[in-house]
């Protein structure tokens, strides 16, 4: 993909361990969702952010952010508070 172009990737659900292989051959950067804490960035739909689910299994890669945050604005604060961190994701959040 990065030979035909593409100016990233992005990772939903992929293996942690092939996220972070395939992150450190790339010049171009790679964003995860559920795919580990070594791409390059980090997505967490908003719903997933907050912790509404609508009686949904929640999946792995989520965290509730407003029971950290205790408002929306400051769920989006520690969300982007722990990914810079690099606090979040962690090992729990990916899959294997």
């Amino acid at each position: 993909m990065q030979d035909a172009g593409a100016d990233l990737l992005v990772f939903e659900c992929v293996p942690s361990a092939l996220a972070a292989e395939i992150t450190a051959d790339l010049a171009i950067p790679t964003v995860g969702i559920g795919a580990g804490p070594d791409c390059d960035g980090q997505i967490l739909v908003l719903h997933d952010m907050l912790g509404i689910n609508s009686g949904h299994r929640r999946p792995r890669f989520v965290r509730d952010f407003l029971a950290d945050g205790g408002s929306v604005a400051g769920a989006l604060e520690a969300y982007v508070k722990a990914v810079k961190a690099r606090e979040f994701p962690t090992a729990e959040h990916g899959y294997q």
